[in-house]
């Protein structure tokens, strides 16, 4: 993949006139799915595709485009030939931008991490035996995904990542589901089946009598695939520069009031981990990590050469939408074993789903609890909760009603496919709140 994506980038990037500016961007996969359904394998595919996307600049003007691609270098060259013909005819009849970036970085960089995963003949020899006789339903995916930037200037970078996740669901037969994720680069049969039966265990207490707790304000404590759905949401809206500047940001307070969070919630971007790329869309290198919000305090935004150019102010070289790429939040000192103990008697949310702002200046979050969400009382597990909604806002729960933080932070993957496989995770840990919404 990489030797195809330099030998088109070097033809195209050699063809430029002198008044022309371009960016090309590559992305890729070689991936294995396996669809499961009743704990038995009913699908397996393999998906070889990558794009090439163009962005194309000339007199003050912009066109962007992509092309899918064969793999075939003379076919694939002759494509990407014709869809730069057909930007120049296209891009004199656009507008002028007024706040153009031209890709002129020159720096380069290559990282390429290989994993110990499974192959496709031995996936279902290892996943399938430790489910027992559960009803599990999910989807596997495994494989190398690739990136790729290129532009007139020079600037070349080239990032490939081997990965596996399973994403799952079990099911008792009057349909209560525990969700979870198992996902890492280096398979790990004794840590699957430790995560499995950890699975199963809450599908035991999903089986118990559900029951139906009234609206109100409950202790709580959100495990971190909760919190990782509750920080996702701070790329909508949220941690942007510019959306800031424009008055759409739920931190617009933290900016505008001085209003702060918790002393306990800290959030980073943080390339470190290796999970995703550290350059965007332009070929610009993002520091390594960038400290957001400190301590409960507004430290940095993201903000894109294109905001920083608008509002004059510096870059940190993010990506054009300013969304998270690399969310890690700051561990406390809540033990795991702890949990149930610390809540005492409350709510236990593993789950959260369709995760909305109901009022984004006000910076409050709408949702659904879902899947293993439980009544705990005197730190012991009680009964499942029925779904509720909540509604409440990011200065409550991140602010003065934050207790405590868990210790430890789990991997949270972007198991989306919907443009290919994402690259993706939210590191965090789960929060014990004094107090949350539940509205009906």
């Amino acid at each position: 993949m990489e030797k195809l994506f330099k030998q088109i980038s070097q033809t195209i990037l050699g063809s430029l006139r002198s008044d022309e500016h371009l960016g090309l961007s590559f992305g890729g996969e070689q991936s294995t799915f396996v669809r499961i359904n009743a704990a038995k394998v009913r699908q397996i595919g393999k998906i070889d595709e990558a794009d090439l996307g163009f962005n194309f600049i000339f007199k003050g003007k912009r066109s962007t485009s992509s092309v899918s691609l064969s793999g075939i270098l003379d076919e694939d060259i002759r494509r990407a030939k014709e869809e730069l013909q057909r930007l120049r005819v296209e891009i004199v009849q656009l507008p002028d931008d007024p706040y153009l970036v031209i890709p002129d970085s020159t720096e380069t960089s290559m990282s390429e991490k290989s994993g110990n995963i499974p192959s496709a003949d031995e996936i279902s020899n290892l996943i399938l035996p430790p489910m027992g006789d559960v009803d599990l339903t999910g989807i596997w995916a495994s494989g190398t995904v690739f990136r790729g930037s290129a532009n007139s200037a020079g600037g070349y970078h080239w990032f490939a990542s081997d990965s596996f996740s399973l994403d799952y669901s079990l099911i008792t037969p009057e349909e209560k589901m525990v969700k979870a994720t198992f996902a890492g680069t280096d398979w790990d049969q004794v840590a699957f089946e430790a995560f499995l039966a950890d699975s199963i265990k809450k599908l035991e207490l999903m089986s118990l009598p559900p029951i139906v707790i009234k609206p109100g304000n409950y202790r709580t404590y959100i495990a971190s695939a909760g919190v990782a759905d509750v920080l996702s949401m701070f790329s909508w809206g949220g941690i942007s520069e510019a959306a800031i500047r424009q008055g759409e940001s739920s931190l617009g307070r933290m900016r505008n009031e001085g209003v702060k969070l918790s002393s306990l919630f800290s959030l980073s971007e943080d390339f470190s981990s290796g999970f995703t790329p550290r350059f965007n869309g332009n070929g610009e290198v993002a520091p390594e990590t960038t400290l957001l919000i400190d301590r409960g305090m507004l430290n940095q935004t993201l903000v894109s050469t294109r905001t920083a150019k608008e509002y004059g102010v510096e870059t940190n070289f993010a990506s054009e939408g300013e969304s998270l790429r690399a969310p890690q939040m700051k561990v406390g000192s809540l033990d795991e074993s702890e949990v149930l103990k610390e809540l005492g008697t409350g709510v236990y949310l593993s789950n959260l789903h369709y995760l909305n702002w109901s009022d984004r200046i006000g910076g409050r979050i709408t949702g659904m609890t879902r899947y293993a969400c439980f009544w705990v009382e005197n730190g012991q597990i009680v009964a499942p909760i029925e779904n509720m909604r909540f509604d409440d806002s990011i200065y409550n729960f991140l602010g003065e009603n934050l207790e405590a933080v868990n210790s430890q932070a789990f991997v949270n993957p972007d198991v989306g496919t919907y443009d290919g496989r994402e690259l993706s995770a939210v590191v965090c840990p789960g929060i014990l709140l004094k107090s949350f919404a539940l509205t009906l």
